[in-house]
């Protein structure tokens, strides 16, 4: 699977370290940046570069570090097509998969336990959309998206 990834300054070493886990689980990486320890960045831009990566490639996923997570995830849901979810464990990230079909995960280098990191990147990858009660949910989001997201 193909999975774009990024990281600010703040998430820039656990952004390795994912590299390595994705790239060794036979994954092919696209890395956004910051490509230097050290070099403080403005996360939306890598925000934007991931979502827009997944939403123009078909089967893609996308993978965003920062502190907290939070900037990260209210960028990405700003482009038509990225569904980000910000994730501290794996049944969170499990969940976010089965129900809510998201393709980018968003991990908060602060807040997310380093022993778990690698529990939660597998759940989610390896998690499938359940459908059923959560795909008229889903249907619902893309009619908001309609609503209030130009064509982009």
């Amino acid at each position: 699977m193909k999975i774009f990834i990024g990281g600010d300054h703040r998430g820039f070493k656990l952004k390795k370290e994912i590299t390595v886990l994705l790239k060794e689980s036979g994954h092919t990486v696209e890395d956004v940046g910051v490509h230097e320890e050290g070099v403080i960045c403005d996360y939306p831009s890598l925000s934007y570069a991931v979502a827009t990566g997944v939403a123009k490639s078909k089967n893609a996923r996308g993978i965003l570090i920062c502190m907290t997570g939070n900037g990260h995830v209210i960028a990405a849901n700003k482009v038509k097509g990225a569904y980000a979810a910000l994730c501290y464990n794996k049944q969170a990230a499990l969940l976010s998969r089965e129900h809510n079909n998201a393709n980018i995960l968003v991990l908060g280098a602060r807040f997310t336990p380093k022993k778990d990191i690698q529990g939660i990147i597998k759940a989610w990858l390896n998690a499938k959309f359940e459908g059923g009660r959560h795909l008229r949910r889903i249907r619902q989001i893309k009619e908001i998206e309609k609503k209030t997201m130009k064509s982009q």
